[in-house]
């Protein structure tokens, strides 16, 4: 009796709450879950009145307390430089040696305790560069240099930039030509360049949680010597990356590679072992391969090509993907009644393997007495309340650690119905069978036992009772009712419940549905009628290969058959090759069931073929292998097989051999593929019904690499500097080159010369080829051709094509300069056309060069003329000056030698003044203008007489008069529009000012009064005179 007690009072334990307890409520409490965890934080090295907090938050009933450790030992939270805000802990002033470390949080309430996961405080520093000077450095033009950073002390890692004299000027991109380091900080110049003369600055960047630091080097000085004639080199790659890099998933990886040469190289990646990842994007043709977002699938062995016109220069390395360790199964709560076992299991994947070990509430749990720990896997027997807690399972390995939490309570309770009584009224259909369920709350675990009335049942040929208490009985008939009672006992107590079962008439199929046969996109109807007890509601459901079917979609292909309530028949819209199997049709009461079933045949296009492999790789076939897919009852007639290739966007139908594949076959030849060229297929099968599905796509396969079957195309060249041959052609495309190690073979020879100079470009981008030779003829003809080559093999030449070597300048000037004044301001030069033999190349034509008397011929103007022209006028001189005049031909080189010089002096300007004293008389359909002589000062050319100018909507005529004539009768429009007259003098100087003046027909006799001392825009007002006024001066000097 005693003990019983005992036992009652530990229930009462687990099952009440006293004020002011320890004990964990089932219903009521829970144990502490975090909802937020401390990160890691850098904190600046001597940075004081800072503060760093670390959080911690957890979701607990009671609400949690917590507490800290830091490398295992607990936080002396009473020291004032160590405050707990809520969960928190905030550290005042962080001291560099001591503060240090990883920290833990512990959230703690009566269910339990967890511990969070390790947050490092680290501190972070830069220091400043060395205060000596750094050794100049000395480049040559067209070499490769760099200049290294040497970066001070710091933690953690920095970012590199460099800045050119004076800072901010930091360095821009230049066409790939200099490359930073971020892993040395060093600066890299593929090619030097003179310009590139200058003091340069490392600067350096550390950023941590709550600042930034940066701190720059002294001048690294480097002076880039000239050279005329730089040599060109091929590439040689100088910044490499590891043989081996280790990469984490979801994280970015990079790898450096730069390289020196002249031309400055490019750069491309590939993956040797599979296709390069497009995660890679631009960076594929950069010196910083750069992969977000790290997969298992982006591990292999990756390659740099740096190249130019000269070679490449190749390095490859692996990168290893590893990966923290991530949850695969975890535990989760658990209520375990007393004395029973507990059996939890966690696993994790990573890379490498993680280790797992146990906690109870924050402490280590190892094999002891009761606990069973192997790795994963955690066992406890014979289960006693002190093992309730917080359990945590810890991942680890070196890349991250991870913890998943459940909480254990173990129960005693005396059993108890109140939650889970038998059913008060089990209804049952005659003939069949029910279950009734007896489920009380108890721990440990009743003894359950059924009576009907006062008869204890036991196992019989129609009743069974198993030991969970589950109540069968078979084959019920009318005497089967009545009430039946559940008992459950156990050392705490005992309690029983009871129900009462009533026995119905039993459902039954009275049409069955049959089985049909239809065509893709048909209707079927499925029959479905029943019998049931009438007391009761009647319900169909139809479920296809035992997969409930949704009757009440409207949109859907499934609709029950209206009519009566015994009828369920099932109507099927446009039948799909997916709706084909055994429909089976359930009529269903509360209390039993009845069911029937059909086969729906659905006649279709075949099914995508299985098992494609590609066998029997050539360079411009494969062989194709696969496995019949589902005829869907139409014999298969015959097949297709699709292809892809980075060539095509899209998939399309490939060559095979035969060409009409049967729909008996399983294998088959492709035929007319690229050499050299990545591919993937399908196979797609038909019968009278249609095409069907494609299979699964083949694994990508590369065919075998063949020579070159095509020359080059676009041979061409010419031009150049001196003793240079230029040849020129078109890049061969990737799908041409038909293997790697591919370039060209230039073959070129003097025109009727029995010898042929080859010459081989390794470069697969090369499209320019230049041929040095101090003996080379200027504007020599060559034949030409070209073939391209790979690792298997020479290609076709191309057709002979002819081109000239570089052109040089004329060698002869022209003769017989002659240089006549025309006006004051123009010039006419002509000379004797020089012998096309001493052009050596195409004359495009002459410059003139003219300067005046004073000056040096280095400041003369120039004029060109274009083609064969022997004379040209020259514009724009000034009036009454001596000039030197020369003449050169010139051609794409450039200009000859001058002919000898000649001389010209231009003549006397014109009168600047216009007319004066302008007067008109109109008379019907005629006007009479005259004016004053204009008057020429000694420093002026010559009047020789007057030009008049008229205009009229658009159109214009000149009238030239000579020196006598100083009036002129014009004819009027006839619309009763108006006239513009112009009126200047001209001489040997060139034409003088013009007066402008607007006549009508209606103006009558007028007169314009021009002051003669001033310009037309004095502000002196004209004196206008007229009978009927219509006239305006518009007064233009020089239009």
């Amino acid at each position: 009796m005693g003990l019983l007690l005992f036992l009652l009072s530990l229930s009462s334990l687990a099952l009440s709450y006293a004020v002011g307890g320890d004990v964990c409520i089932t219903g009521h409490d829970s144990g502490p879950v975090f909802e937020e965890q401390p990160s890691s934080v850098v904190y600046p090295e001597g940075l004081s009145e800072g503060k760093v907090t670390l959080n911690c938050q957890a979701r607990a009933s009671p609400a949690a307390t917590y507490s800290w450790r830091v490398n295992g030992t607990d936080v002396p939270v009473g020291d004032p430089r160590y405050t707990l805000v809520a969960g928190n802990l905030v550290i005042s002033s962080p001291q560099f040696g001591h503060d240090g470390g990883s920290y833990q949080c512990l959230a703690i309430n009566r269910c339990g305790t967890i511990l969070s996961r390790a947050a490092n405080l680290k501190f972070g520093y830069l220091h400043d560069f060395p205060g000596e000077g750094r050794s100049p450095q000395t480049a040559y033009e067209g070499a490769g240099a760099f200049l290294a950073c040497q970066p001070p002390a710091h933690y953690p890692a920095l970012s590199y930039r460099w800045f050119v004299s004076e800072f901010p000027s930091f360095m821009k991109p230049d066409g790939g030509r200099w490359f930073v380091s971020q892993v040395t900080g060093n600066l890299y110049l593929a090619k030097a360049e003179p310009n590139d003369t200058a003091s340069y600055f490392c600067f350096t960047t550390i950023n941590m949680d709550i600042s930034t630091k940066s701190t720059f080097s002294k001048a690294n000085q480097l002076t880039v010597q000239p050279d005329a004639n730089a040599r060109k080199s091929a590439p040689a790659i100088t910044v490499g990356f590891p043989a081996e890099t280790y990469a984490l998933t979801g994280h970015t990886t990079q790898l450096e590679c730069f390289a020196y040469g002249n031309p400055v190289p490019k750069l491309r990646w590939r993956k040797v072992d599979g296709l390069l990842p497009s995660k890679a994007g631009a960076s594929a043709e950069g010196p910083i391969l750069t992969l977000p977002d790290m997969t298992f699938h982006e591990e292999g062995v990756y390659e740099c090509e740096a190249y130019n016109s000269e070679g490449r220069d190749t390095q490859q390395g692996r990168i290893t993907v590893q990966a923290q360790p991530e949850w695969l199964q975890v535990m989760s709560d658990s209520e375990v009644e007393i004395s029973s076992e507990l059996h939890w299991t966690c696993v994790a994947a990573g890379k490498p393997r993680p280790s797992i070990r146990w906690l109870r509430n924050g402490q280590p749990l190892s094999t002891q007495d009761r606990v069973e720990v192997n790795g994963g896997r955690l066992k406890v027997i014979n289960l006693a309340l002190e093992d309730s807690g917080m359990y945590q399972c810890v991942a680890e390995n070196k890349h991250g650690t991870i913890y998943s939490n459940a909480e254990l309570r173990v129960q005693v309770q005396v059993p108890d119905f109140r939650s889970n009584p038998v059913r008060r009224l089990v209804p049952a259909a005659r003939g069949g069978q029910v279950m009734m369920e007896c489920r009380p709350r108890a721990a440990p675990k009743p003894t359950l036992f059924w009576s009907r009335g006062t008869e204890l049942l036991t196992n019989s040929s129609r009743v069974t009772v198993t030991p969970d208490g589950m109540l069968r009985i078979h084959n019920i008939s009318r005497a089967d009712e009545g009430k039946y009672t559940c008992f459950a006992e156990n050392y705490l107590g005992k309690a029983n419940s009871t129900g009462h079962l009533s026995v119905r008439d039993a459902t039954k199929i009275t049409l069955a549905p049959s089985n049909a046969d239809i065509n893709q996109g048909e209707n079927v109807t499925l029959q479905c009628h029943a019998s049931h007890d009438p007391t009761m509601d009647l319900t169909f459901t139809w479920a296809l290969n035992g997969a409930l079917l949704d009757l009440e979609d409207p949109g859907g292909p499934y609709h029950r058959v209206e009519g009566k309530e015994t009828v369920g028949d099932l109507l099927i819209v446009s039948g799909h090759l997916s709706q084909a199997g055994t429909y089976s049709c359930t009529a269903q009461t509360v209390v039993d069931s009845a069911s029937a079933s059909a086969k729906l045949v659905v006649r279709g296009p075949p099914g995508p073929p299985g098992g494609l492999v590609v066998k029997n790789v050539a360079s411009t076939s494969v062989e194709l292998r696969w496995s019949r897919g589902y005829d869907n009852h139409s014999p298969i007639g015959k097949y297709v097989i699709m292809g892809h290739s980075p060539l095509s966007p899209g998939w399309k139908r490939m060559r095979t051999d035969p060409s009409n594949i049967e729909g008996n076959a399983e294998s088959i030849r492709v035929v007319g593929l690229l050499p050299w060229m990545d591919y993937e297929f399908q196979v797609i099968a038909s019968n009278i019904l249609g095409s069907g599905e494609p299979s699964m796509s083949s694994h990508t396969i590369r065919t075998q690499q063949a020579a070159p079957t095509v020359a080059p195309s676009g041979l061409g060249g010419g031009g150049g500097d001196r003793n240079e041959l230029i040849i020129t052609w078109t890049p061969m495309a990737r799908e041409y080159q038909n293997g790697d190690g591919f370039g060209y073979i230039l073959a070129f020879r003097k025109q009727n010369s029995p010898t042929w100079v080859v010459e081989r470009v390794s470069n697969v981008e090369s499209s320019r080829y230049v041929y040095s030779n101090q003996s080379l003829s200027p504007y020599c003809l060559f034949e030409v051709k070209i073939k391209a080559y790979n690792r298997k093999g020479e290609g076709p030449f191309s057709q002979i094509a002819v081109v000239h070597s570089a052109e040089e300048e004329p060698t002869v000037a022209p003769l017989r300069i002659n240089a006549t004044a025309l006006t004051a301001f123009e010039m006419q030069v002509s000379w004797d056309p020089i012998q096309h033999l001493s052009t050596n190349g195409i004359l495009q034509g002459y410059e003139i060069r003219y300067w005046r008397q004073h000056e040096r011929e280095a400041s003369a103007d120039r004029v060109r003329t274009a083609g064969l022209e022997t004379t040209a006028r020259v514009v724009g001189l000034r009036p009454s000056t001596r000039y030197h005049v020369t003449v050169m031909a010139y051609n794409s080189a450039g200009t000859g030698p001058a002919s000898p010089r000649t001389t010209v002096t231009t003549r006397r300007p014109p009168p600047n003044r216009p007319p004066g004293n302008v007067s008109w008389k109109t008379d019907g359909s005629w006007v009479t203008v005259r004016w004053d002589h204009v008057k020429t000062l000694d420093n002026e050319s010559a009047v020789l007489g007057y030009k008049v100018l008229y205009k009229h909507e658009g159109q214009s005529a000149l009238k030239v008069l000579d020196k006598g004539k100083t009036s002129v009768t014009l004819p009027l429009p006839k619309d009763n529009g108006y006239v513009v007259l112009e009126i200047r003098s001209w001489g040997e100087g060139g034409d003088g000012a013009a007066q402008e003046t607007i006549v009508s027909r209606d103006s009558g006799t007028g007169m314009m009064v021009q002051n003669q001392a001033g310009s037309p825009w004095s502000n002196h007002a004209p004196l206008l005179l007229t009978a009927t006024l219509s006239i305006t001066l518009i007064g233009l000097l020089d239009l």
